[in-house]
C-alpha cells in the first residue's frame, strides 16, 4: 500500500473557501424523511411589512405632519408626562386610561389614509392607530408642541 497517496488525500484542496460552511447546502434541503413538507407548496406574502397584520408604514414625515398642525392652528398640546411617554410605543397596545383625541377634521382630511387605523392626537404626539387591536402603529413625536 502507497502510504503517500493516503497522505494526498488528507492534503487535498479545501475548496479555496468557497463552500463548506454551516449554510444551507443541498444536504440541508428537502423534507429528510421527517414527516414535514417544509415550505413546499406554502403560499408566502410579499408585504412591506413582514407579514404583520398590525403594523402600517405612515407615509407622511415629522416635517409634513408638523407643517399641517401649524398651518391649522393645533399647536400647544402638553407633551405626556415622562412615565406614560415610556409606555407610549410602536407595535404595542395603547395604554389603558391614555388620554387620546380625535384629530380634527381639517387636519384628517390631509393625513394618509390606511383602512382598519385611525390618527389620534396622544399629549402633542400624532398616533396611528390599529382600531382592531389598538396597537400603535406608527407615533410622529411632537407635530402638536
Amino acid at each position: 500500500m502507497n502510504n503517500r497517496r493516503g497522505l494526498t488525500a488528507v492534503l487535498a484542496n479545501p475548496g479555496n473557501g468557497n463552500g463548506g460552511g454551516h449554510g444551507n447546502n443541498a444536504a440541508n434541503q428537502g423534507n429528510n424523511g421527517n414527516g414535514h413538507k417544509g415550505n413546499a407548496g406554502q403560499k408566502t406574502e410579499h408585504r412591506k411589512n413582514g407579514g404583520k397584520p398590525d403594523h402600517v408604514e405612515s407615509d407622511i414625515s415629522y416635517a409634513v405632519a408638523r407643517q399641517l398642525a401649524v398651518n391649522l392652528g393645533l399647536t400647544g398640546y402638553q407633551s405626556l408626562p415622562p412615565g406614560i411617554a415610556k409606555n407610549l410605543a410602536r407595535g404595542k397596545p395603547l395604554p389603558p386610561g391614555i388620554a387620546k383625541k380625535t384629530v380634527p377634521a381639517s387636519m384628517l382630511g390631509q393625513l394618509p389614509y390606511y383602512p382598519g387605523y385611525e390618527w389620534k392626537i396622544v399629549g402633542d404626539n400624532l398616533v396611528l392607530i390599529a382600531l382592531s387591536t389598538e396597537v400603535v402603529t406608527a407615533i410622529i413625536n411632537g407635530v402638536f408642541d
